[in-house]
């Protein structure tokens, strides 16, 4: 890794990593694809059919390549007949030799499971199929590092095994009841909550916004079903049958529509097993209606709030990570103290013959000799006390440009950033993270791209949305103390950071607060720090090979 934290190992070819765009060159949100790349062709009989004009829907599995069915309501003046009752002669039939009866596993309602493609035809019309499977083969861009070949052979089968079985245990902990994909439909005359119903663990919440809209029958029936909790309602009121109050299925049945809603308003959910962080999904029908809604279970957070106080000094701390390279350091000690006198400064020293540092709010940390880059960053990290710390590395210079205000104003002002990094010498090395999941068995596809930046920040158009800045960057302490540095990457990290960062940091670059880099001295070219400064091929190898299990990746590409 150099000074500015770009995996020297890793660079492109052309060396011009860091260079900054120009604004036409700005990627969107998903990235793009370098010139020459193919996508990952779809077999034919993988996409989703659809069928125009007519009064049936089908959708295609792609797990058991099987034509599945399933009729579609269509309004037909005040009453709802299914189309199977409806259908014209010359209508499209379902294949006979594929027909197969629809259970909740395929369809049901206007909910679909994950890995299916759906399209849907309704009236004589239709909307536009979307794959929504999670699981397809991802493309790895021109010149990325095929990581499986850095697994040795004769380790392979074991390494991919107990990788797959940790992959399911990551997913049983990221996984929701409330990421399946769900649809309305269309002029119900159910009324529910869509968004927004948050439950404590075991605790009895009411369901706002129950009702039904229908009109005048002898009788009305609702029913309400979930699977990881009870319902409850209120006492039984004259001509009203309920049942399953206190169970996880609710049928209520009354003459009176207005006393048939306002049971419905005091219907509450509880849910049955303690967990911090889950949901379930409540079914809600009437007669052939029905709908699908989310029920967000989780334990509040106990907030933790940091005191800004009056001055840079209580918000802001000052970390480094520094080896073999005293007289580095202490010229950004000084350089410090010129425009900072009194923030506190945290060293984090794993050299192998130690210096004493001494001075005013400087903590000093000795650590065992040659742990590494990330090591020391943890540690360094995990003794700050104030909001933000900014990381700088040891050969740094504080010029009259490094106005750390600033970028603390812009964190004030957007409170979901997590890192705002600046420039070094001008130059801002940000770059975007262009990642595919991939399926389950290969691994996903990550793409660094030198660079790559997204929109401005508002009220900041120094600023924009990246994913991943140089070695100089201000960030929200307990942020980052969530995701950490891995002390396995001992040489070869800055990047690394990011990407396992990916998706819960959100970061952002500044051109406008920049710092120096010293000149090159004798403690730069020492043979002794030169060993452990620049990585060798192990250390390159050992990388990629934890990309492979660590973060589930078939490939990776530096650009």
């Amino acid at each position: 890794m150099d000074t500015y934290g770009r995996d020297s190992s890793n660079d492109g070819e052309n060396g011009d990593e860091g260079i900054p765009v120009s604004e036409s060159d700005r990627i969107g949100p998903i990235g793009e694809r370098e010139p020459g790349e193919e996508r990952s062709s779809q077999k034919p009989n993988e996409r989703p059919r659809v069928l125009q004009g007519s009064p049936a829907s089908r959708y295609w599995d792609n797990t058991k390549e099987t034509h599945r069915f399933k009729p579609w309501l269509r309004s037909t003046g005040r009453a709802r007949v299914p189309f199977a009752e409806s259908r014209k002669p010359g209508a499209l039939q379902t294949p006979p030799q594929k027909q197969r009866e629809t259970s909740s596993d395929t369809m049901r309602g206007f909910s679909i499971r994950r890995n299916r493609a759906a399209a849907v035809a309704i009236d004589g019309g239709s909307v536009s199929p979307r794959n929504f499977s999670l699981a397809h083969q991802c493309t790895c861009p021109k010149g990325s590092e095929l990581l499986k070949d850095y697994i040795p052979e004769d380790q392979y089968e074991e390494f991919v095994k107990r990788r797959a079985k940790e992959l399911q245990q990551y997913k049983t902990r990221m996984a929701s009841e409330l990421s399946r994909l769900l649809f309305a439909s269309p002029n119900s005359p159910l009324q529910y909550p869509i968004q927004g119903y948050i439950v404590q663990p075991l605790t009895s919440t009411l369901i706002p916004g129950l009702g039904l809209h229908a009109e005048n029958r002898s009788s009305y029936k609702v029913s309400l079903s979930v699977s990881k909790g009870i319902l409850t309602t209120n006492i039984t009121p004259e001509q009203t049958i309920i049942k399953g109050s206190g169970k996880n299925k609710l049928f209520i049945e009354s003459r009176s529509l207005v006393t048939l809603n306002n049971l419905l308003a005091k219907v509450s959910y509880t849910s049955t097993d303690y967990h911090i962080n889950t949901g379930d999904l409540a079914t809600f029908q009437f007669e052939m209606h029905e709908a699908v809604f989310p029920i967000a279970i989780k334990q509040p957070h106990v907030p933790v709030l940091y005191d800004m106080g009056t001055d840079i000094s209580s918000q802001v701390t000052i970390t480094t990570k520094t080896f073999q390279r005293y007289r580095h350091l202490r010229v950004l000690l000084d350089s410090i103290r010129q425009f900072y006198s009194n923030i506190k400064i945290i060293i984090a020293d794993d050299s192998l013959e130690t210096e004493h540092i001494t001075g005013e709010n400087i903590q000093h940390y000795i650590m065992p000799p040659a742990q590494g880059w990330f090591a020391g960053r943890n540690l360094a990290v995990s003794q700050v006390t104030t909001k933000y710390f900014l990381w700088v590395d040891d050969d740094f210079m504080f010029t009259e440009k490094t106005k750390i205000e600033n970028l603390v104003e812009v964190m004030e002002a957007m409170p979901e950033l997590d890192v705002v990094g600046g420039s070094v010498k001008g130059n801002q090395f940000y770059f975007a993270l262009i990642y595919e999941e991939g399926e389950e068995i290969e691994g996903g596809c990550l793409y660094r791209k030198s660079g790559g930046k997204f929109q401005t920040l508002p009220g900041y158009p120094q600023c924009s949305m990246t994913n991943g800045v140089v070695n100089f960057f201000l960030a929200r302490t307990d942020a980052v103390q969530r995701v950490g540095f891995d002390p396995k990457l001992q040489r070869t990290a800055h990047s690394e950071f990011f990407m396992d960062g990916l998706g819960t940091l959100l970061v952002a670059t500044c051109s406008d607060v920049s710092i120096d880099h010293q000149l090159t001295t004798s403690e730069n070219k020492s043979p002794l720090y030169n060993k452990f400064r620049y990585p060798g091929q192990g250390d390159v190898e050992f990388k990629l090979k934890l990309h492979f299990y660590k973060n589930h990746l078939k490939c990776i590409k530096y650009g």
